[in-house]
């Protein structure tokens, strides 16, 4: 069964009686999952972005948006208009196939793997989990890459509480440490 009918047919009904809602509609649901890259380097060497963005296709299935500098910094060696990163924002299908494939394959692939932290809420029920290397994704195959990158994966929820938006991903399958 599909995240997608498992949370209409199952995890609902189960979220509405436990979290004491009223109405079905109330029950918290994933809005939109958005992953981002961020790439430093891609300032001095293109190639990075356009590996890094076609690495994002493969994941997402879905094209990545390049990022741009909003201001210059000096330090960093950054001027206005420079690309420094890519995001995919993914929403219904897409959405449901991705968290699935994180969930089931992905997150079990990290090495030494005891959860994911319960503290990286944002007081408002979204959740962002740091994901230091791609391999763990089995659409990546290791002779293909040229450097080992991280991404930031944001879990956007209509919950209105932390607690609320831990149930929600809880239900959904999202292992959390017991800390």
């Amino acid at each position: 069964m599909s995240l997608k009918n498992r949370y209409r047919e199952t995890i609902r009904p189960k979220l509405l009686k436990d979290l004491g809602l009223s109405n079905i509609h109330q029950v918290p649901k994933v809005v939109k999952v958005n992953v981002n890259r961020g790439l430093g380097e891609a300032a001095q060497n293109s190639k990075t972005l356009e590996a890094s963005l076609s690495e994002m296709a493969t994941i997402t299935g879905q094209k990545a948006l390049v990022t741009r500098a909003k201001k210059a910094i000096a330090g960093f060696k950054i001027r206005q208009g420079m690309p420094i990163g890519c995001s995919v924002t993914l929403r219904g299908e897409r959405m449901y196939a991705f968290l699935e494939r994180l969930i089931n394959l992905a997150l079990p692939r990290i090495r030494d793997f005891r959860g994911v932290s319960s503290k990286s809420f944002d007081g408002r029920g979204n959740y962002t989990l740091g994901v230091k290397e791609q391999l763990i994704f089995p659409e990546i195959s290791f002779d293909k890459i040229d450097a080992i990158r991280g991404m930031d994966i944001t879990i956007v929820t209509s919950a209105r509480s932390d607690e609320e938006g831990k149930a929600l991903l809880k239900a959904l399958g999202i292992p959390f440490r017991s800390n």
